[in-house]
């Protein structure tokens, strides 16, 4: 079951508190079990609204669907690349610096004092 958002659980509390008020208001009922049946109806009316608030759109599906495409664009350009020399032109190869020794790294001052 997926979590509440918070217009839902802002709109469910309003809800509840509003209608319990004006409930208990109109009916001008002091008896225990009517005011038992006013926090009943109210709250039972505060879980409807809370439910029946739209839910928001999903962001990752249309960006999914965008990304989808773009990727399956690149792949279909990726094979003439290859025809080409290997690599796409314009495009430079990167290399990934290597890591220092630890004997290095131990002669090395640290700015934390």
């Amino acid at each position: 079951m997926p979590r509440p958002t918070a217009a839902q659980l802002s709109y469910g509390s309003v809800t509840v508190v509003f209608a319990t008020l004006a409930m208990l208001l109109l009916s001008r009922t002091e008896s225990v079990l009517g005011i038992a049946a006013v926090c009943t109806a109210s709250l039972a009316l505060g879980l409807l609204v809370a439910v029946t608030v739209p839910a928001p759109a999903r962001r990752s599906t249309a960006k999914a669907a965008t990304t989808g495409a773009a990727v399956s664009a690149h792949q279909g350009a990726r094979p003439a690349a290859a025809e080409a020399g290997g690599q796409a032109p314009g495009r430079t190869q990167s290399t990934i610096p290597a890591a220092r020794a630890a004997a290095e790294r131990v002669s090395e001052h640290s700015l934390r004092r």
